[in-house]
């Protein structure tokens, strides 16, 4: 089945968050992001689906988080003007944040997302839509969810001359999404860590 044929994604519905934050949880659980945040791996399956989770519950409230059916992947995004503030993230539930990544991942969180914030504000300064998090189910990763889940938002982006903005810490996906028209703007490391980041940026195709 190619991605054009498969189902287009819809609205996740918040009564589907926890099952979403589940999957997520299976399918960042060796993601390099998430590996150096919960470094040991009984602890990484238990709080990574409670922190991610997080992350779409955000989303969910200040801009879209789309599912494909049978929730083999969720795309969250944040719109134009929209960002995730740190007091966003408290008033949707990160006040479990500590709990779940204990003091060492809190202090390693707030190093990666100063490290983000400045990347992000230097390659994205207009607006533009950033894709927060893209999980895909690993049972179903390589069949055309992903880019299912990503074609009528860059669509929509497109029509709207808008671009779109990520970041990424696993080489795997660089491909991907220069697949789906996103170019490598910068490839850095968050400093004092091994972590490896690439932003990237897909400017509107011309009509």
């Amino acid at each position: 089945m190619t991605a054009s044929s498969l189902p287009l994604p819809a609205a996740l519905q918040a009564r589907h968050l926890r099952e979403a934050a589940l999957m997520l949880g299976r399918a960042f659980h060796d993601d390099p992001l998430i590996t150096h945040l919960l470094p040991d791996p009984a602890r990484r399956g238990r709080e990574a689906p409670g922190f991610l989770g997080g992350l779409a519950r955000c989303c969910l409230a200040y801009g879209e988080v789309h599912a494909a059916p049978g929730l083999a992947g969720v795309a969250c995004w944040l719109p134009p003007g929209e960002h995730a503030t740190t007091w966003r993230h408290l008033r949707t539930g990160g006040l479990a944040v500590p709990r779940q990544l204990g003091g060492a991942g809190l202090r390693r969180v707030l190093a990666v997302q100063a490290y983000l914030g400045r990347e992000h504000a230097r390659h994205a300064p207009g607006p533009h839509w950033y894709l927060y998090l893209l999980g895909v189910e690993p049972a179903c990763q390589g069949r055309g969810v992903g880019r299912a889940l990503l074609s009528p938002s860059l669509a929509r982006a497109d029509a709207q001359g808008v671009a779109c903005y990520l970041e990424t810490q696993n080489p795997r996906n660089v491909g991907f999404y220069e697949r789906q028209g996103f170019r490598v703007t910068s490839d850095g490391q968050v400093p004092g860590t091994a972590l490896r980041v690439w932003t990237m940026r897909r400017d509107p195709a011309l009509r």
